[in-house]
């Protein structure tokens, strides 16, 4: 005799309750969100920010031109941004120090031109002029 749940696909009489198909499969780990690609002109912004330390003309151009592409791009420019203040002040400086001993020399020059060669003091400073 045969029972109306036995067939092909009839629960054998060994698994009720269990759902069929097996175990269920082990999840694995979470899937985190895939990090985001860098916006274009990042990495250039860091370049510039380091280098506006270390070559402040090259940095300075380096930072101005990351901020126009992060911008352009819709990325976070606050890098950038500190790269062109650095690179610019340090940028300054490096002129006013360069001005300021172009005039030095000048002025000294002039005065030796003046003098001629020799040791020769006047106000308080001691000037050595030719050889």
């Amino acid at each position: 005799m045969s029972h109306p749940e036995s067939g092909p696909g009839a629960p054998s009489p060994h698994s009720a309750g269990q759902p069929t198909g097996g175990p269920a499969p082990y999840p694995g780990p979470a899937a985190y969100p895939a990090s985001a690609p860098p916006t274009p002109g990042a990495t250039l912004g860091i370049v510039g920010l380091v280098l506006a330390f270390l070559a402040a003309p090259i940095g300075l151009i380096l930072s101005i031109v990351a901020f126009v592409k992060l911008r352009k791009n819709g990325g976070k420019t606050g890098i950038a941004l500190a790269g062109i203040i650095v690179g610019a002040l340090i940028t300054i400086v490096i002129i006013a120090l360069v001005v300021g001993a172009i005039i030095t020399f000048s002025t000294l020059l002039g005065v030796c031109a003046d003098l001629g060669p020799g040791v020769w003091q006047q106000g308080g400073v001691t000037y050595t002029c030719g050889g």
